[in-house]
């Protein structure tokens, strides 16, 4: 028809498929300027392109379809100031969010390489520099046995995340000195979750950095009991008394491997000279 321009010609010139122009229409955001009524094809006049346009790159820009149809019913510079204003506001948070991600994603990254090279040097204790760490942590109820365990960290998870922690995507527990040392080597006290460097919270709770010894061990969980038996024996023979609980960091776990046979665990006990 003249000087009107069917569904097709106008989802081809915008780029667009013609079941976006037909939702358009149902939700009564962009509607065509004729129907046929015969043939219930619809028609779009020349002066709508620049409305579609503007349509297009709200869009583009993020706004929902919602917030568009509201705006556009009698939008003016100022309105379209306000909102756009508004709409900087919301990328700006969403920048600093992706960019946390980022960071933590980076940190997830570092600790798999860092698995890489344990697998590859093995599982010596070596004496060490722990900084503090910032955790989200949970006791583990009795028996405190392996799905224990698991349900304390769970709850972690998910308790850091709705009061929104900046996780680490990383896990750990704390074990017991007493219990090591009468060969209990999984009796977990408590799970955690690390957060991001410099987090500060009243959730949250600072594990002790300094002087510390060190060990990977590698392979499934069930038999970490002989790397901490070589921990033990390492603090004996350089004369290092330990100080304080264990502090287990899953380096690489279930996230990032299926095998248990590549899982490694960071065991890491604070210490001093005798």
């Amino acid at each position: 028809m003249e000087n009107l321009f069917s569904i097709g010609e106008l989802a081809k010139y915008q780029h667009i498929s013609k079941q976006t122009l037909i939702y358009y229409d149902k939700i009564g955001l962009f509607c065509p300027a004729y129907v046929n009524p015969q043939t219930g094809y619809r028609y779009y006049a020349a002066g709508q392109i620049d409305y579609l346009d503007t349509i297009l790159i709200l869009k583009r820009i993020g706004f929902s379809l919602t917030q568009i149809r509201a705006h556009m019913k009698n939008y003016t510079l100022a309105t379209s100031l306000t909102a756009l204003r508004e709409q900087q506001q919301k990328l700006q948070c969403q920048i600093a969010q992706l960019q946390q991600l980022q960071s933590r994603i980076d940190h997830r990254c570092r600790q798999m390489e860092q698995a890489s090279l344990a697998q590859a040097a093995g599982c010596a204790p070596a004496i060490g520099l722990q900084p503090p760490t910032t955790v989200y942590m949970q006791p583990v109820q009795p028996p405190r046995d392996f799905l224990q365990i698991s349900i304390a960290t769970k709850a972690c998870f998910a308790a850091a995340a709705q009061n929104n922690l900046p996780l680490l995507f990383e896990s750990g527990v704390i074990v017991p000195l007493k219990g090591i040392l009468a060969g209990d080597y999984t009796a977990a006290s408590h799970a955690f979750v690390p957060l991001a460097p410099g987090s500060q919270s009243p959730l949250a709770t600072t594990l002790p950095g300094g002087v510390c010894v060190q060990a990977y061990h590698v392979g499934d969980y069930y038999s970490i009991g002989h790397t901490y038996r070589r921990v033990l024996d390492f603090c004996h023979r350089q004369g290092y008394q330990i100080v304080s609980d264990s502090y287990e960091f899953c380096i690489n776990d279930y996230i990032s491997s299926k095998n248990e046979e590549e899982f490694v665990t960071k065991i890491v006990f604070m210490v001093q000279k005798k």
